[in-house]
């Protein structure tokens, strides 16, 4: 195995032991999002709602509970993911920072983030996916998976991002917070009966137009499922870039260092005449 390919595995694993023994952030995955999704089937109405999809190019309609599932859903999705990439990179960019200025690889050590948030976001989506089939009437499972996938994806990347760039814990979960909240309220459309305008540009657009084609219509919401990918993979790069900067000068510390001063020998004083 290469250095690159060692050090990639070696904190890979050191990266998903950091994201199970956070107990908070296990928590909320396995209690948050089936509680989310109860309170809102009991909560909201359940009469009928029509809106338009752009997703399936076309009106859909279904019960107002059923929508808010799915959507608040994928919310709870957005805030699980964005929490536990930003604890875990909050968490332990001192010492990556230690790690690099000890000779570490940076590309390694942010692909093996990156990777894990592969494996939670896939975790996420096959268990939220499978609470909806259980709990809504699902007429397109995989649509759903992947919106799901799609969406603790881009909140993952953006927690990642965040952790690379805040100074502290409070203004990161303070975004997180916000932004989730903020865009699952907007793409909610049993809540929003008219088109915000810039909507589309919120990382949970594309994951909830094909998370309700996939739910309610038979339509193949195939192109507007890939959007929220787009989003991690920018947020992902953006983190690398400023992990690099913020490090660029480690790898020069040691040749910059300015040299220890050489030893004096005592002066020689002349033999004394007479």
């Amino acid at each position: 195995m290469t250095r690159h390919g060692a050090a990639f595995a070696a904190m890979l694993g050191c990266t998903l032991l950091g994201h199970r023994r956070n107990r908070l952030a296990v928590a909320l995955a396995g209690a948050f999002i089936p509680v989310w999704i109860a309170v809102t089937h009991v909560c909201a109405s359940a009469r009928t709602v029509r809106f338009p999809l752009d997703a399936a190019v076309s009106q859909a309609a279904a019960q107002a509970n059923h929508v808010g599932q799915v959507t608040n859903a994928l919310g709870a999705v957005t805030m699980v993911s964005g929490f536990m990439m930003f604890m875990e990179t909050f968490k332990a960019g001192e010492m990556d920072r230690r790690l690099v200025l000890a000779g570490y690889p940076r590309v390694p050590l942010l692909l093996a983030k990156v990777a894990a948030l592969v494996v939670v976001a896939v975790l996420l989506a096959l268990y939220t996916t499978a609470l909806l089939v259980v709990s809504t009437p699902v007429r397109q499972p995989a649509p759903l998976a992947l919106a799901a996938l799609g969406a603790g994806l881009a909140y993952g990347g953006i927690g990642l991002l965040l952790g690379t760039v805040v100074r502290g814990e409070l203004e990161g979960f303070f975004l997180v917070i916000m932004l989730g909240l903020l865009d699952t309220g907007l793409q909610n459309p049993s809540l929003n009966v008219v088109d915000v305008a810039g909507r589309g540009a919120l990382p949970l657009y594309g994951a909830n137009q094909s998370a309700l084609a996939g739910a309610f219509t038979s339509a193949g919401p195939w192109d507007h499922a890939l959007l929220p990918f787009v989003w991690s993979a920018a947020a992902g790069a953006l983190a690398l870039a400023v992990f690099h900067v913020r490090t660029r000068s480690y790898g020069t510390a040691v040749a910059v260092a300015p040299p220890a001063p050489p030893e004096t020998a005592a002066p020689v004083l002349p033999p004394v005449s007479g």
